[in-house]
């Protein structure tokens, strides 16, 4: 029998996804935004990374700070970015947030760099109709 085992695991996981939480909410409140968009990437919640986005966009020239994280992180976490702002941008609430990325990426990735992406094709196509 693993019920036991399995019970375990899920509590280690749990216990984990709270300490991750909590370190997330530090990194926001001592304004460590390129670490606190790097752990809500890496939790795969996008409305947690929409949220650090918002915050950072509430700050004294925001978008300049969104700017310098966007750019320093890495290319795996800035498709999964890619892949969040696609579903942001077809809500007006947070359509605002999701081109302030997509500038972003446009600006300060070479053509060739954003074709390597996985998923650019259908990113493409699905920001198209809303932007």
């Amino acid at each position: 029998d693993v019920t036991e085992i399995e019970e375990k695991e899920a509590q280690a996981k749990e216990e984990e996804q709270i300490i991750k939480e909590q370190e997330l909410s530090n990194l926001l409140h001592e304004k460590r935004y390129l670490k606190a968009l790097g752990l809500a990437i890496s939790l795969d919640r996008p409305h947690t990374v929409l949220m650090v986005v918002k915050v950072i966009l509430k700050e004294s020239d925001g978008r300049k700070h969104l700017e310098e994280n966007i750019v320093r992180l890495r290319k795996d976490q800035k498709e999964a970015l890619l892949a969040f702002l696609v579903t942001w941008n077809t809500n007006s609430r947070n359509c605002h947030e999701a081109q302030a990325i997509i500038e972003t990426l446009l600006k300060h990735e070479a053509p060739n760099s954003l074709l390597e992406y996985s998923g650019i094709k259908s990113a493409v196509e699905s920001l198209l109709p809303y932007t």
